[in-house]
């Protein structure tokens, strides 16, 4: 399939919690002749949801996002065609000036949480200073100092902003940037609720935590100062939200969405009921979707040819390519679509692999083209290898960049070459991947004989699907095998991978030079431009023998017939994309 020009690499799962666009009005005019109102449905996802708060570090997983689309909403969403769609119906972004660069957020008069409470300008302001890195002054260098919060997503352009002017009519708040930020209209969005997080941090309401924000300076690495009541309300919304049962206190999984969380078995399933207060965006037809996580590509296509599922999301891989034929096609859909996204083989740069021989050495051991031609359907077709870190192959750059950023060397398994570079040593490598992922477990295996054939000594350090992604980034492993996924909208996203010490950036990776392309990159809006400091980028990563991409994933969306409404997205929601217009065919 074509991509849209501006869709970038894919970085790591999108962290703004948003809605599908239309209004209330346009989704009236567009209501379907034989759409039934009210219903449910049940839906088969991979993952299981382990956190209310997919904005975190430990929360930016899968179905994290796709349960806060569908119990959340915002100033705007990008569509399937990494458009940015703005959401009227639930508030305003309107750019003030361009030098400085000023933008204010307004909510509605009457959107609200779950709870009755509104969402105002203490919401915005929590989203802010969680995504900003404002108060840090951390130094890693030297070991001193706090980093509060933990969002997922690179401060970027946040970072560059002061602290916001609040408005008058507790609805606003107005960001003013120290600079140029391409991406500003995807900057920022209203995130969890400012009141729970207050009362759950120990302050006695959202007043209280307001002025903490507001009272509280600017970090300085130079005068590492703590701030104790602030680590209290960054340590909840880092973790407070995760849970993976129904938590006791309904103020955890707050809506001010379309849907609200009713009920979370571990492991098993999540039901959505219909937000009947919703009003202030695409008002959906059903009214209950319950979600089971299934993580057998078999057992979830069967579901529904059993009709004990009316659809099912499935990783394709080889082990899939029969599994699409015993479907009625007189009753059942399947759409393949082409992500924006790819798996990936990742190296920390500390323990055994500090060493960069050690890392060139591994890396030469991987026997790429074996991975992606294990992820093909059919088999009898070759796999496609991705050979950029930051390109897709339709985008218009890659086959420039690929010439010339060092994947050659990693084109094919060098096992002699990486003995060696070893030169006798026997290093140990423990490697995290999702043990419930049966691409994640073909590739660990391919890996693993390679490696050790090298001279490696491969661990499995495979995680269930409920633990993995909160091990990310916490040391206790040498590489991990996973996948980034974006919205293809801007470019500030590559920040949050390749940036040092950005929230997603689970290795250590640390270059000034490829800090200082990451600030270029956001203050140009030149496509050409952005398009070279990308590929200088590309290769600033190869040579430091960061990892491997692998193979850009294709998704496999299986549905009942009688579920209409439903339409894949390139992007991380998938079908959920297309949540609000999902319906019962009429009988």
């Amino acid at each position: 399939m074509q991509f849209p020009r501006r869709m970038r690499a894919a970085a790591a799962v999108v962290t703004l919690m948003v809605l599908a666009s239309c209004s209330p009005a346009e989704r009236e005019t567009a209501t379907p002749p034989d759409a039934k109102k009210g219903g449910s449905a049940t839906v088969i996802e991979a993952n299981v949801l382990s956190s209310f708060n997919p904005a975190s570090t430990a929360g930016n997983t899968d179905l994290n996002l796709k349960i806060g689309h569908a119990t959340h909403s915002g100033f705007f969403s990008v569509d399937k065609n990494a458009a940015v769609v703005r959401n009227e119906s639930f508030g305003r972004i309107e750019k003030i000036s361009d030098d400085p660069l000023r933008v204010r957020y307004t909510v509605n008069e009457g959107v609200q949480w779950s709870d009755g409470d509104e969402v105002g300008a203490g919401d915005l302001l929590l989203s802010w200073a969680a995504n900003s890195g404002y108060y840090d002054d951390v130094d890693a260098a030297a070991k001193t100092g706090t980093r509060y919060f933990t969002p997922a997503a690179s401060t970027g352009g946040l970072g560059l902003t002061a602290l916001p002017e609040m408005g008058e009519d507790g609805r606003s708040i107005t960001l003013t940037y120290a600079g140029a930020f391409v991406d500003w209209e995807t900057a920022f969005d209203v995130g969890m609720p400012a009141h729970v997080v207050a009362a759950k941090s120990g302050l006695a309401d959202e007043d209280a935590l307001i002025k903490l924000l507001q009272d509280a300076p600017r970090g300085n690495r130079a005068l590492p100062k703590e701030n104790a009541p602030l680590q209290a309300v960054a340590a909840f919304w880092n973790a407070g939200f995760e849970s993976r049962t129904l938590p006791e206190d309904p103020a955890l999984y707050l809506s001010n969405g379309p849907y609200i969380v009713q009920d979370l078995v571990a492991g098993e399933s999540v039901t959505l009921i219909r937000n009947r207060d919703f009003t202030w965006g695409a008002e959906p037809y059903l009214d209950q979707i319950t979600v089971r996580s299934q993580g057998s590509p078999a057992s979830a296509v069967e579901a529904v040819k059993n009709g004990d599922a009316d659809a099912a999301s499935v990783q394709v891989s080889a082990a899939t390519g029969d599994l699409f034929q015993g479907l009625n096609p007189e009753s059942t859909t399947t759409d393949f679509t082409t992500q924006w996204a790819y798996d990936h083989l990742d190296l920390n740069f500390s323990g055994v692999f500090a060493d960069r021989t050690v890392r060139e050495a591994f890396l030469k051991a991987v026997p790429r083209q074996d991975i992606a031609d294990a992820m093909v359907s059919d088999s009898s077709l070759p796999g496609v290898v991705l050979d950029s870190q930051v390109f897709f192959p339709t985008d218009v750059k890659y086959q420039e960049a690929v010439e010339s950023n060092g994947s050659a060397a990693y084109g094919s398994p060098d096992v002699q070459g990486s003995r060696e570079l070893l030169n006798g040593a026997t290093p140990t490598v423990r490697i995290l991947y999702n043990r419930d992922s049966p691409n994640r477990v073909r590739a660990f295996g391919l890996i693993r004989d390679s490696a050790s054939s090298a001279g490696f000594n491969v661990v499995d350090g495979g995680l269930s699907d409920a633990e993995w992604g909160s091990a990310l980034g916490r040391g206790s492993y040498d590489a991990s095998l996973l996948g980034w996924i974006s919205t293809g909208a801007g470019v500030s996203r590559f920040s949050q991978i390749f940036r040092t010490g950005a929230g997603s950036n689970f290795t250590a990776f640390s270059d000034p030079s490829a800090d200082l392309l990451l600030d270029q990159l956001v203050g140009t809006s030149d496509e050409a431009e952005q398009d070279s400091i990308l590929a200088q980028l590309d290769k600033k990563i190869w040579s430091s023998a960061y990892g491997l991409p692998l193979y850009q994933s294709t998704t496999a969306a299986v549905r009942k017939d009688s579920f209409a409404g439903v339409e894949s997205s390139p992007g991380p929601l998938g079908i959920w994309q297309s949540l609000p217009a999902w319906y019962r065919e009429a009988k």
